[in-house]
């Protein structure tokens, strides 16, 4: 009787060891890659004082299976603050790209910008914003590095022409610090963003270090924008990922999007 229920129990064993394989492997292949790892097909670049797809001296371009953002072109930055956006919205999903810094700065670009970039969701559509407009309607994920010692989380999120509620209310910060430690700035590090519904998570090599929920129009930062599109206090559930550049050279690998029901 003991043979006959250790048989038994093999077998199941097998068999959910087998489901779950067959599960994993399913997961697996509901995930898109959104950069091919050879050029910026699908990609639309916007920076400011430049039209909709002028990718200004090369700012955005692809070096060794790596989407670059690279300033070797510039005399100088003059507020080109650059986005990348994929070619299309998303709704709730799970975003993972790896990051690193590299040794490029602009001196003439904000301090704060310093080992400072970042990768914005739920944007508005880049062919709506405008010439002039510095920064899209949109959430951030924000990543900093370690700065001459100084402690600076990453995966933090910031809010330009937005709101998020954070611990039941609408916090009014522009930028709200994450629970991670701080990265040296040629470290790659592995980034998520879940998107579920209202609820949106932020992750750093793994570990949950942010969450919030409700994002919205609203707030500030924003400048130059079309009037039409900023309704604050309109609910943001889909938009455009984009990659940022303003003024810090930064790289980005294994950008992976999986789309959640």
């Amino acid at each position: 009787m003991i043979r006959i229920q250790y048989v038994l129990l093999l077998v199941m064993g097998l068999t959910f060891i087998s489901c779950g394989s067959q599960v994993t492997n399913q997961d697996e292949s509901n995930w898109q890659r959104l950069f091919n790892g050879k050029d910026l097909e699908d990609w639309v670049v916007k920076i400011h004082h430049h039209e909709v797809g002028d990718n200004y001296a090369d700012t955005f371009r692809v070096q060794d299976g790596i989407i670059q953002v690279n300033y070797d072109g510039y005399d100088n930055f003059n507020e080109r603050y650059g986005h990348l956006f994929y070619k299309q919205p998303f709704s709730s999903f799970h975003l993972k790209f790896e990051y690193r810094f590299t040794d490029q700065w602009m001196k003439d670009a904000p301090g704060y910008t310093y080992r400072n970039s970042g990768v914005m969701f739920h944007s508005q559509d880049p062919n709506t914003i405008l010439k002039e407009q510095d920064w899209p309607i949109s959430v951030e994920y924000q990543m900093l590095a370690d700065a001459d010692g100084n402690a600076r989380p990453t995966g933090n999120m910031c809010s330009p022409g937005t709101d998020v509620v954070y611990e039941g209310k609408i916090d009014p910060r522009h930028c709200i610090n994450s629970s991670s430690q701080t990265y040296l700035w040629n470290e790659w590090v592995s980034a998520e963003i879940i998107v579920k519904d209202s609820l949106v998570i932020h992750k750093v090599n793994g570990t949950t270090v942010l969450q919030y929920t409700s994002p919205q129009i609203g707030g500030g930062v924003v400048n130059r924008h079309d009037p039409k599109l900023k309704v604050d206090g309109k609910v943001l559930n889909q938009g455009y990922i984009g990659l940022q550049a303003e003024g810090q050279g930064v790289e980005f690998r294994e950008i992976m999007i999986k789309q959640l029901d």
